[in-house]
């Protein structure tokens, strides 16, 4: 349990209080609050609550709240004014702590009082802020002390707004332990949390994955690459605007990097979804590029990458490996949680067209009015599994910096997608040797080239539509 700042008199609890409160502002309202981050939060507030002393508890109160029965304000009784206010402090940490609560973990959320168990299993948030709002309500207007009274308003506001509006759910991250990477194999339970959200939300992340070294020597020749691509302009290979790049990485054994390319534990994933040795038929990347001078930074229309009639359970994953941190600051992308089980009914553009997949704006504000997007910060040296029917958007990056994420998609065993890769020859003996050791786990079909040929061809590729995700008849 994580520890609050040490405590030696009754002012030091309100000073602690402050403290715990500050961090968790600062926390929930940056551009995400990890899960790891609010466990360490809650447990912040949680120590603070076991180790105050009784003689700053209210010496007296009456009218329990829970919430099921709300009803008149609960009244307290204090011996100081800067009990209230350090009690006060506590509710309104919470309140924001309930707000932004991952999925399922409102039940770590301690009790408001004594007498009442507050928090249940089956309890919701809007319930939950409730019973918060009316605690705090009732300490400021039965004590009737300015500061505490001033100090409400907001809180409750808060409260009613964060109870009656959608909550943004951020990717769900799994942390693999030092044992599962060193292994290079997730555990059951790490497993499961990677399989359900991908179900669940269309995405998942998984942290620490990838050694930093190796994607810093790639990441070095691509943003070179990059900035190449970019110099010619309207005949680059963009994707809807000029901002966003879509380029391979060098298909050669000298920047090919298995960590990377063929990530033992993505691949596990992908196969727990889709079935043994699914099938690597698309190698590519996204640039997102900072504007050259004179031109505005542009979005991308959110849109699917699946822009065909499609099966409605999942048949391709996409394996996105970042070769910088992600943030919100150089382009991270724009990310529908959940939208994956739409059909092409929510589309427009036909495939083949240089936009298709774009959704339409009707089906946006729907969906914008449960679960809003997301552009969540994804840490150097982690893997992002999609679904490929999931929503999303490639962002403007207003930074000096290039923000390359690869992207490599594995198809179900089954699916019929006819897809190629291109390879110089030595990468051959990587790969078999790779399979031989048992640390592949993928079909890959490639058309081998002399190692020549893949260095002059590769940045002259098709991109966009000229990739069929589709699968035969």
């Amino acid at each position: 349990m994580a520890a609050a700042p040490s405590l030696t008199g009754d002012q030091d609890q309100l000073h602690s209080m402050t403290l715990i409160l500050g961090q968790t502002i600062n926390k929930a309202f940056g551009y995400q609050i990890s899960e790891p981050e609010w466990e360490r939060l809650v447990s912040m507030v949680q120590t603070w609550l076991d180790k105050l002393p009784s003689n700053v508890n209210p010496f007296s109160r009456s009218q329990s709240v829970t919430p099921s029965a709300v009803g008149e304000l609960p009244y307290f009784w204090f011996l100081q004014d800067f009990h209230a206010s350090a009690r006060q402090y506590a509710l309104i940490a919470l309140t924001i702590l309930a707000a932004f609560a991952p999925l399922n973990q409102l039940s770590m959320l301690p009790s408001v009082c004594d007498d009442a168990e507050l928090i249940t299993a089956d309890v919701s948030k809007g319930d939950l802020l409730e019973a918060y709002a009316i605690e705090i309500c009732g300490i400021a207007f039965t004590t009737n002390i300015p500061s505490v009274l001033v100090n409400s308003f907001g809180p409750i506001a808060y409260s009613t707004k964060a109870a009656s509006s959608p909550g943004l759910h951020w990717p769900a991250v799994v942390r693999p332990s030092a044992s599962e990477i060193k292994n290079s194999r997730l555990d059951e339970r790490s497993l499961e949390k990677a399989v359900r959200h991908i179900h669940q939300d269309g995405l998942v992340v998984i942290e620490d994955v990838v050694p930093h070294e190796d994607i810093d020597q790639l990441n070095t020749k691509m943003v070179e690459d990059a900035r190449v691509l970019q110099n010619m302009g309207d005949k680059g290979p963009f994707n809807y605007n000029q901002g966003n790049l879509q380029q391979d990485a060098p298909p050669v054994a000298e920047f090919f990097y298995p960590s990377i390319f063929t990530n033992p534990i993505a691949t596990q994933i992908t196969s727990a979804v889709l079935g043994p040795r699914p099938k690597w038929t698309f190698c590519s990347a996204n640039a997102a590029m900072p504007p050259l001078p004179g031109a505005s930074p542009q979005r991308q229309p959110v849109h699917s990458d699946a822009d065909f009639a499609h099966p409605s359970h999942p048949f391709a994953l996409v394996v996105n490996v970042p070769l910088v941190t992600m943030t919100p600051e150089n382009g991270s992308t724009e990310l529908w949680l959940g939208t994956h089980q739409t059909d092409i009914t929510f589309q427009e553009g036909a495939h083949g067209e240089r936009a298709s997949g774009r959704i339409k704006e009707n089906h946006l504000r729907d969906r914008e009015a449960i679960r809003p997007p997301v552009q969540p910060i994804v840490k150097k040296g982690s893997v992002v599994l999609r679904d490929l029917r999931l929503w999303h958007a490639g962002m403007p990056n207003p930074s000096d910096q290039v923000r390359i994420m690869l992207a490599m998609i594995h198809f179900a065993p089954w699916y019929r997608n006819t897809m190629r890769l291109e390879f110089g020859d030595n990468l051959k003996p990587v790969l078999e040797k790779l399979d031989q050791q048992g640390q592949l786990g993928l079909d890959i079909p490639v058309d081998w080239v002399s190692g020549e040929e893949a260095l002059q061809g590769y940045l002259n590729r098709g991109f966009g539509n000229s990739y069929d995700f589709n699968q035969t008849p």
